[in-house]
Formats: C-alpha cells, sequence, structure tokens
C-alpha cells in the first residue's frame, strides 16, 4: 500500500509547486468575465533569462533622503486627484487581466487587440506581462517596501486590491515594468504610433502614482525593469518571431476597421491631467 501513497503524494506536491510558481506579484484580477480559464499563459523566458531586479536596483529612497521627499511631494500632489477622470484611469489601467489588458494601449496604437483579429500580438502581449512582471519580482520581494496607502492611509483607486497589494512590496513598481514593456514592443511593432505608445507607457506608470498604491521612484525603477526585460525578449527566437507575425497581424487588423474597445476621447481627455513633479 505505501508503494502507490508515495507517488500519490510527490504528484500533489509537484502539482502545488506548479500552481505557486505560477502566482504573479502584481495584482491581475483574473476574474475578467470573457477570459478563458482554461487558458494558461507562461512567459517567454525563464531562469537566468529573466532580468534580475535585486542585482540591478538600487536601495529605494533612505527616509529623509532628497529622493524621498520628491517620493513624498509626488504623492501628495496625486492624492489630489482622488475622484477625478484622472482617478477613474488609473483604476481602468490597473486591470492586468486578459482580455482587459489587451485593450490598455488600444487608442495609442488605434486598433483593438483581440484574440480574434489578433492571436499572435494578444498572446505576445499576455506573455511578456508575465515576464515583466517576474523581472520584478526579487527586488519586491528584498526590500518590501511599504506602499503609499500603508503610510499616509489615504484611499487608493482599486480599494479591491489592497489586501494582496500589503503582501507584494511597492519597489519597483510591477505594473509601470508591464506597462513600458509593452510600450516599447509596440512602438516596434508600429513605428508610425511610436510616441503616443511611449506616452501611453508613461502614463500608464504614472496611474500607479494617482492610484496611490506606488512611489515615484517605484515607478522609475519599474520603468527601468521593463525596459531590460524587453532587451532580454530579443535575445529569445520565440519571442522575435512572434514580433514578426505580431507586426503582420497589425498591419491586417487596420484594414479591417473595427470600433475601439473604449472611449479613446475620455481616455485622452483624463491623461492630460498629470503630476507636475513626476517629471
Amino acid at each position: 500500500m505505501s508503494r502507490t501513497r508515495i507517488p500519490l503524494r510527490l504528484a500533489a506536491a509537484v502539482s502545488l509547486a506548479a500552481a505557486l510558481a505560477a502566482c504573479s506579484s502584481t495584482p491581475t484580477r483574473s476574474g475578467a468575465p470573457d477570459e478563458d480559464p482554461t487558458r494558461h499563459a507562461s512567459g517567454y523566458l525563464q531562469g537566468d533569462a529573466i532580468p534580475d531586479s535585486l542585482a540591478l536596483s538600487p536601495a529605494p529612497p533612505a527616509p529623509g533622503s532628497v529622493w524621498a521627499q520628491l517620493d513624498e511631494a509626488v504623492a501628495r500632489e496625486a492624492i489630489g486627484m482622488r475622484g477625478s477622470a484622472r482617478f477613474q484611469q488609473a483604476h481602468v489601467d490597473a486591470d492586468l487581466s486578459f482580455p482587459a489588458g489587451a485593450e490598455q494601449f488600444s487608442c495609442a496604437l488605434g486598433v483593438a487587440v483581440t484574440a480574434q483579429d489578433t492571436p499572435t500580438l494578444y498572446t505576445l502581449l499576455e506573455r511578456s506581462r508575465i515576464d515583466a512582471s517576474a523581472a520584478t519580482k526579487a527586488a519586491k520581494h528584498h526590500y518590501q517596501r511599504p506602499r503609499p496607502f500603508m503610510v499616509n492611509n489615504e484611499p487608493t483607486c482599486t480599494p479591491e486590491d489592497e489586501q494582496d497589494l500589503r503582501k507584494s512590496g511597492s519597489y519597483p513598481s510591477g505594473h509601470t515594468s508591464i506597462g513600458w514593456a509593452w510600450a516599447l514592443i509596440l512602438a516596434e511593432i508600429d513605428p508610425e504610433h511610436a510616441t503616443a505608445l511611449i506616452e501611453r507607457g508613461r502614463n500608464y506608470g504614472h496611474s500607479r502614482l494617482v492610484c496611490n498604491v506606488h512611489w515615484f521612484s517605484d515607478v522609475q525603477q519599474g520603468r527601468f525593469m521593463g525596459a531590460a526585460t524587453v532587451a532580454r525578449l530579443h535575445d529569445n527566437p520565440e519571442f522575435v518571431a512572434d514580433l514578426a507575425k505580431a507586426r503582420r497581424e497589425l498591419a491586417y487588423a487596420r484594414t479591417l476597421k473595427r470600433s475601439l474597445p473604449r472611449d479613446c476621447a475620455a481616455e485622452t481627455a483624463a491623461l492630460t491631467s498629470d503630476i507636475s513633479e513626476a517629471r
């Protein structure tokens, strides 16, 4: 009888380890109604190919330092945006689940990214999201920096995420790393819209400031880790092949003239409000 129990226990342990490995420190609100629950994406990068954020990230600003004072000044200005259209946009930007995540850059791109019309690009964004998030984990776990809302006791734009956010270090910003990686990737795929896409990557990170869940230095380092991720992705043959396919898909998708999934005029108007100190 013991011969049958040991393999069963081993199988259970392997299943548990796989489930834990799939967890991300960046909440993704995986309960999106249109998301296929049986579909599990994986990143392109594995092991040492994932940028080491602990080696690449200096310690976050020390309390009382000039940089910490800048973080606090940015946070104070960001709190003043609570209840505004920019605050509501920060709530929208917080959703990294798919298919919602694929829509985050649709206005800047001018095309709806969907699993039906642009399946390779859709998957590329989903997989690079995992890589850019993984690239921030080592530093997050090491520094365990408290998030702004834990210090100033002011509300966030995503109260439903606060319990999980308290368990995840603030530095570097995972959302910013993902948004900046997406901006760089999409700008390479579609150089004609590069300026709009890079600007969207910038204000996507700033949404984390408006949301009161990240400090300015978290966002700056998150952007750095996003760029490091894209650099490593270009050494991955599967990513390079998907990049070429995605470029062809996007060109075809433009001919379909599908309606965009969100109100781009409202998004543009909301994003004109920015934080003067975060420059």
